[in-house]
């Protein structure tokens, strides 16, 4: 049942690197908080959260899943956001409306790049977060030193709740610094049960150690603790407590808890710090808005409140075949019901929420009204799109919408029949809705449809949901570089055109000139010999013909640019010349003069900027120079380096997989058009 007191509520994602255990920990969670009544693991597929078909056959999180669980009279709403680099978007969007957050850390191998990645993203959203050091129980675990190495990369005061016994295969439980206790899990009932004994002789001095550490940063912390500290009184449970909640919401230190998700151990200390430590919706800080009035903009705060006007705010769209569009809503104010209409600030419309429902995964239940602090699916929105703030016209509040990346990398899609091109438009506009990152488009020249994302993975996921679960048939390939075509030299060329046609004799006579221009500076026509005889529609169509001719290429039907024409002839007979015989003979006359004038092929050079860790500036480099790219220069930023280069746009293909495999991952790239340039190779090289 939904709790009403926003005290007892905690809304919070689990983040980490692929592979670290964010929806092990998440389905330990869930079974010890009843809300699941058997383990599901990620190897055979069976992974509540892990409910996309596409997920249980990678064994990977793709898209983030919600759910609410309780423990100990707190509601607690948990998102599992994927671990992917390519899945970025969906952990920014999760954290957008998220109170707190645990950070998954693997105790073998410490900060892994993705962690840096969710790490920022965190930042960027002042999320306070808690960690569980996972995997204690493997071979190289080390608590202490993956602790420093939080410390050491992100630059946060670590403070250990726990210390513990034994690690990696020796690996027994774990020692409460705050009451002084040993707890060691039972492996027979799955961990659901576990006992609690005084700190051991041979573990007391490391113990007391340990505990002074913590007691000194929390105190550190609290002038009205330091006190006491300083005087050699005695703080008790509950000051450390209260003064560990405040510190981990002020983002003063983030505290550490440890375990094994796999085997069952210290995941129910994880759910009390949970409870203890990370905020609820009431004491973060106000959600800001921007209240438009007529021409003007005024930044106002929306306090979590639920007797004020109803505000919510969109953070996403997942598509359902029985229910259509599913609208994930985290409420800052004010309480909307089912069935009543509500007003999307962003879009000026009105809209009514026929159901409101309460998910776990891809199950539901039905629930009466939503209200502030809290987040729950909306179904029978139709306009509504992620980042939509959604109230009523009388509180027209816009929210901050989640910011999201640009695409990096595309490919061409094309259906297997003419029949599936509806089917397949309709499909991609469900999944663009569903996802910001992927966008499609018709490229104007190549007229191929090309779909664009965040990586290989990506694309290749959402290539397999159209195919699998919208039944779209369609073939995938490279999209096609758009060739321009020009010359390198210049030639004079003289044509005759002359053909009866329906028994009427259609002349026409041009001499003309081509020449190359300079790079960049586009195509250029003109006609120095104007006569005075020669009509008007006769000069229009010596034009069409030649910006037909410019368009078609000369060899290999792609546009022309930096190609310079002039006619220096018109050999114009009253009685026989026509529209039709000038642009055929324009036609002509240009492929005439532009094959004697040593036609080459250009290709399109992108600007590509790589930002990446100091460390990783020669791997980098040397992926882009292995393409054909040139370095043009570096910039030094707070984040790490930027390398600024060029490089030919049909040698990045594939480029986000191995500069994130050379990087570890901790690279990213963005790509714009620059110019055209020679094409090393020339036309053989196509």
């Amino acid at each position: 049942m939904a709790t009403n007191n926003l005290e007892k509520m905690r809304n919070i994602g689990i983040m980490a690197h692929i592979d670290a255990g964010k929806t092990t920990t998440t389905e330990r969670i869930l079974y010890y908080t009843g809300k699941i009544h058997k383990i599901g693991e990620i190897d055979d597929g069976q992974a509540t959260m892990d409910w996309m078909a596409q997920e249980q056959e990678r064994g990977i999180t793709i898209c983030s899943a919600a759910t609410t669980t309780y423990w100990k009279d707190h509601q607690i709403n948990i998102i599992d956001t994927p671990g992917h680099v390519d899945f970025t978007a969906e952990v920014e969007r999760s954290l957008r409306v998220l109170d707190g957050a645990v950070a998954v850390i693997c105790a073998v191998d410490g900060v892994q790049p993705q962690t840096e990645t969710v790490w920022k993203q965190a930042d960027e959203f002042s999320v306070p977060r808690l960690c569980f050091m996972n995997k204690m129980d493997r071979i190289g675990a080390d608590f202490f030193g993956s602790m420093e190495d939080v410390h050491e990369k992100f630059g946060v005061d670590c403070l250990a709740l726990q210390i513990p016994i034994g690690e990696g295969q020796d690996f027994e439980g774990v020692i409460d610094l705050l009451n002084m206790k040993e707890i060691r899990w039972h492996e027979d009932d799955e961990g659901e049960t576990f006992d609690i004994t005084d700190v051991d002789a041979s573990r007391l001095d490391q113990a007391n150690e340990w505990r002074e550490k913590l007691v000194e940063m929390v105190a550190g912390s609290d002038d009205a603790l330091m006190e006491i500290y300083l005087e050699g009184g005695d703080i008790s449970v509950d000051q450390l407590k209260a003064a560990i909640r405040k510190g981990t919401i002020a983002r003063t230190f983030v505290p550490f808890v440890m375990g094994s998700a796999r085997h069952n151990q210290g995941v129910q200390p994880l759910i009390d710090a949970v409870i203890d430590y990370l905020p609820s919706p009431l004491d973060i800080p106000a959600a800001k808005g921007i209240r438009i009035k007529k021409d003007e903009e005024e930044t106002v705060d929306v306090p979590t409140d639920v007797s004020k006007m109803p505000l919510g705010l969109v953070f996403k769209i997942q598509y359902d075949r029985e229910m259509g569009p599913l609208c994930y809503v985290r409420m800052y104010s004010g309480k909307i019901q089912a069935g009543t209409q509500i007003f999307n600030i962003n879009k000026k419309k009105r809209e009514r929420v026929n159901r409101i429902l309460r998910m776990h995964a891809n199950k539901s239940e039905p629930c009466d009204s939503v209200s502030a602090g809290d987040i729950a699916v909306f179904i029978g929105l139709k306009l509504a799109q992620t980042g939509d703030s959604i109230g009523t016209e009388a509180f027209p509040i816009l929210l901050e919408q989640p910011k999201f990346p640009q695409p990096v990398i595309s490919v061409a899609l094309e259906p297997e029949s003419m029949s599936e091109k509806d089917k397949m438009n309709e499909t991609l506009e469900i999944l663009s809705r569903e996802d910001p990152t992927f966008t499609s488009h018709e490229d104007a020249e190549t007229g191929q449809l090309i779909i664009s994302g965040m990586g290989e993975l990506h694309l290749d996921v959402l290539v397999t949901r159209m195919r699998d679960d919208f039944g779209v048939k369609c073939n995938v390939g490279a999209p096609q570089v758009t060739y321009r075509e020009s010359v390198s030299g210049s030639a004079e060329a003289t044509e005759e055109f002359s053909r009866v046609l329906a028994g009427k004799e259609n002349t026409a006579g041009l001499t003309i000139t081509v020449e190359q221009r300079e790079q960049g500076s586009g195509n250029s026509f003109e006609i120095t010999c104007r006569h005075a005889e020669v009509p008007d529609e006769i000069i229009e169509a010596i034009k069409s013909g030649f910006m037909s001719s410019l368009n078609s290429g000369i060899k290999y039907g792609y546009p022309c640019t930096d190609v310079g024409v002039k006619v220096t002839a018109i050999n114009y007979n009253e009685l026989t010349s026509t529209t039709f015989a000038f642009e055929a003979c324009a036609a002509q006359v240009f492929d005439k003069a532009c094959n004697a004038a040593n036609p080459v092929i250009l290709e399109p050079v992108m600007n590509v900027d790589i930002a990446c860790p100091k460390e990783f500036v020669g791997p980098a480099s040397s992926q882009l120079s292995q393409r054909g790219g040139n370095i043009m220069g570096q910039d030094s930023k707070t984040t790490g380096e930027v390398i600024h280069a060029q490089a030919p746009m049909a040698n990045m293909f594939g480029f986000t997989t191995n500069l994130r495999s050379a990087t570890q991952g901790r690279a990213s790239f963005s790509m714009e058009f620059s110019h055209f340039q020679l094409k090393v190779g020339g036309l053989n090289n196509l």
